[in-house]
Parts: C-alpha cells; structure tokens; sequence
C-alpha cells in the first residue's frame, strides 16, 4: 500500500481544524487541571478488579497526547500518554452523545484533556471510559513512520520533541541525567562545597588547551571568548579563602565532533585547599560510588558489551608503566625522533615537531586509553602537558595529576594545583611562545590569575569531571549527542 505524502497528511488535518473551528469547538483551549497523571491512575487503582472498580464508581480526568486511536464507528479505544507513562480510553456513542461526532477530528499526536470512569475491559486492561473531553492542541503535523518510533538518527536529533514522544527510552536517558547532576551537587554539598558561577565570556581563554570560540562585545569594543574551562577563575576564589567550591556549567572548545566530543558539552569542576591528587583520588572513588548507586541502584552497570564495576579502590597506574604494559620499548621513552618513528610505524599520526611529551601522550591514546574498561587512574604525566598541575618533588619533571578512564575513555582530569606564581608564569611564557608558533590550542598569558598567584593560593586539589560522558556510562549510550537534549548539528539543506 502506497503512503499517503506528509503534505496531503498536514492538509487533511487542516481541513478538520477547520471544521472544529466552525463547529465552535476551539482546537487550542487553555488550562485543564487533570486529577492524576497516568502513573498515578496505575499506582492508586492498579490492583483493584473489575467487580471493585464497578463498585467504587471512581472517576478521574487525565491529560495528554494521543500515540494510538481506533474507530469501531460507535466507540473508539486510543492511549493517551503523558509525562508519567500511558493510559488507555474509551469513547462510546451512547455515553458521548453529540459530542461524540468531535470524535473523528481526533488524530494521533492531539493533545486532549478526558474526564471518565475507570474500568477494566474484556481482556482487563484499566481504562478511563471518557464523559467528557477537550481538545487542547491539534496536532497538524504526524508522527513519524506511522507513529512506531523515529529511527532515523539525524531526525531524532533534529526533531528531539518528537523522538521524545515516540521513544521512551530517550525520556529516561535525560531523566537519569538530571538525577546524575542532582546526587554530584547533593554529595558535594554534604562534603561542605559551595556552588558559585563564573563568568561564560572571558578576556583571555585558559584553563586548558583548546581553541576558543570567539564572540565580540559592542559596548565595550572587545574580543571575548567563551570559556573553555572555568578552573582559573574557581582558583581565583581559593585565593579569596573560599576552601571548597564547585560549579557545573557549560563550556565550549571549537574543535572536532565525534562520539565523545561535542562543541558544548557540560562540566563539573571542584576546587578543595590544603588536599592533593592523592587525597582526590580516593575522594573521587567515593563521589563515583555514591552517584552509580543512587542512580543504578548498584555498583555493577552495563555499558555496551561490557559490565563496569564502580566498587572502589579503582586501579593505579603511572603514565609510562601503563605504556609499557603495552611494550612500548625504552628508547621510547628517551628520545623524541625515536618515539615519533616507533609511532608512525605503528600508523599512529603524530604532528610534525612534536616534543616526547606529546608524542608519548598520541601513543598512549592510541594503544593504551582504548582499552581501559574498568575504573583506572593513570597518574604522574610530564610537565609539559600539565601545565597547571604543581610538580612532584622526587620527580620534577612529572606533575601530580590523574586521569580517569573507563571504558575507554577519559572520564575525569585532576591534579594537585600549581600555586607556585614564579613557576606558573614561566610555563605560561612557554605557552606563549607555543602560541607565535602557530599552536591555536595554547593559551594566552593571564597575568591577572598570576597577580592572585601572587596574593597567595593555599596548596589545593581540583577536578573536572565530564557529565556528558559519564551520563553516557550510566545510561548505556554510545554516542554523546544521545544525552545532549540539542546537540549541534549543520543546518538543514532547504
């Protein structure tokens, strides 16, 4: 059977507005104060039986979007679902009585508002045997591949309120999201942090190496960026003798779009004086433990084909002792131009000029992150590639900083936080200079965070943790556009 064009579809559903209208029937009422939501209907009346139901004559009023509608000519079944899950009801000729010819201007995707007894049908499903309805939104426009799902994955993101609609695993992925970032700010608090907001538009774009999307502000005739992280000004607020802070909020690096990267994706960073990374590790394990549990309800949680065990203490491993366990030889790790031709014989792409630090960092994303699956810290990364991290006193060519991986992918970056303003400017400086060779990724001198260096910061630890991916770990999904409400996507060709 051949389908019926979308645009004669949004045609015939026009024609019945039409005739709503002259029938002085408004398509879009206003308010409706349902009594219950369908999960409530379910929970409260349930376990009753016909023979009870029919007894207690109990009547309610729901309301929501209509996802399946069958005519028998005198009566029509249709579900109706709302924010809480789905209820079936029944119109009947007999019951309805004029009203009932408004029936057949009813199409699936309407939003209406029914008021009825509850009873259960000949195969005893609970239904609200309607009395009265009101229409409150016309649907003009059909739901998708005749309403049994939006499969399509670029239309599920473009059109997320209708993939919203017809997939109800997408409704709970975000509604896990939002209890994620309930219980991080929920064991936070309880550990004596306090939430603050930083500026988004900033002068000079730092806290980490990324490319900045650029904006300009017209009053004051200056080039601002938005913020690639917010970790210099949560610094700032140590040195101003707050002791723990946190903020969750957006950040945005103009960069490549993947499955674990977004332009805009959303952070947590938590700054606590007088700690180190040692002291954060074990922290982390328990922030971890504490979200997965409350969220999962256990510590075991399926992601793909494997099972993540969040029971702490995760694993340690140093940067270099993790590429070793991969056999990466000595002379590795000795010598730039060696390192680079192992990695290029290898097809690994490392960029022209590379320092060891970095070509060991493009080896160890390569060969080592894919497969770290269960929770891992690998700890004591080079200076170089850390530089606002405080160096390690036995080892001062490594800084004490961590990454968490699991399941193949960088969940959480940390360190004990260079307080030192001497040290901070001369990496600074080294930045600058990486700058004027062309590396768009380096960032500027601030001298205004050195002049707080200056003031004095107590020694600190601080972290930032992705919630993106780590609602993607929690909620089973492989891609970060499936737990971004709005992800950025190019324009539709017209």
């Amino acid at each position: 059977m051949q389908e019926t064009p979308l645009a004669e579809l949004i045609q015939q559903r026009l024609k019945k507005l039409e005739n709503l209208r002259n029938l002085g029937v408004d398509p879009y009422s206003g308010i409706f104060n349902p009594l219950l939501k369908t999960s409530d209907i379910f929970t409260q009346y349930g376990d009753l039986d016909k023979e009870a139901l029919d007894e207690k004559n109990i009547n309610t009023s729901v309301a929501g979007r209509i996802i399946l509608l069958r005519d028998f000519g005198k009566a029509a079944f249709a579900h109706l679902q709302d924010s809480k899950g789905k209820i079936q009801i029944y119109f009947r000729k007999d019951l309805l009585a004029d009203k009932f010819q408004l029936v057949k201007y009813i199409d699936i995707g309407d939003i209406i508002g029914v008021e009825g007894r509850l009873f259960r049908t000949k195969t005893n499903e609970l239904t609200v045997e309607v009395k009265d309805f009101t229409f409150l939104s016309k649907s003009l426009r059909p739901l998708p591949e005749k309403w049994h799902g939006l499969k399509d994955v670029e239309a599920r993101y473009r059109q997320r309120y209708v993939d919203l609609i017809v997939n109800p695993s997408v409704k709970e992925t975000f509604i896990k999201r939002q209890q994620i970032i309930k219980y991080l700010r929920e064991f936070l608090e309880n550990e004596g942090f306090l939430e603050v907001e930083t500026p988004m538009m900033h002068t000079i774009a730092g806290g980490a190496r990324a490319k900045p999307f650029k904006t300009y502000h017209e009053a004051l005739d200056m080039e601002l960026y938005l913020r690639i992280a917010p970790e210099l000004y949560l610094k700032r607020l140590l040195v101003g003798g707050f002791e723990r802070v946190f903020e969750i909020g957006k950040n945005f690096r103009n960069e490549g779009i993947s499955t674990k990267h977004n332009p805009e994706f959303t952070m947590i960073e938590f700054y606590v004086a007088y700690k180190d990374y040692i002291w954060l590790m074990e922290f982390t394990e328990k922030l971890l433990s504490y979200i997965v549990e409350k969220v999962c309800g256990k510590l075991e949680v399926k992601f793909g084909e494997y099972t993540i065990d969040f029971t702490p203490p995760y694993r340690r491993l140093t940067l270099y002792d993790a590429l070793r366990e991969k056999n990466v030889p000595d002379d590795v790790f000795r010598d730039a131009e060696a390192a680079t031709k192992w990695a290029l014989k290898r097809g690994i792409d490392i960029p022209k000029g590379a320092t060891l630090s970095k070509v060991l960092d493009e080896i160890f994303k390569e060969i080592v992150e894919p497969e770290l699956i269960q929770p891992i810290f690998i700890i004591d990364y080079p200076v170089e590639l850390s530089p606002l991290a405080k160096r390690k006193k036995e080892q001062p060519e490594l800084v004490e900083r961590f990454e968490l991986f699991i399941a193949g992918r960088e969940i959480a970056n940390a360190f004990s936080e260079l307080n030192d303003p001497i040290d901070q400017r001369e990496r600074f400086l080294k930045q600058v200079q990486e700058r004027l060779q062309g590396d768009e990724e380096a960032p500027e001198m601030d001298e205004d965070f050195i002049k707080a260096l200056e003031v004095g910061m107590p020694p600190a630890a601080g972290e930032g943790i992705g919630i993106d991916r780590l609602v993607m770990l929690l909620t089973d999904n492989q891609s970060i556009r499936d737990v971004i409400l709005f992800p950025l996507l190019r324009p539709e060709s017209k």
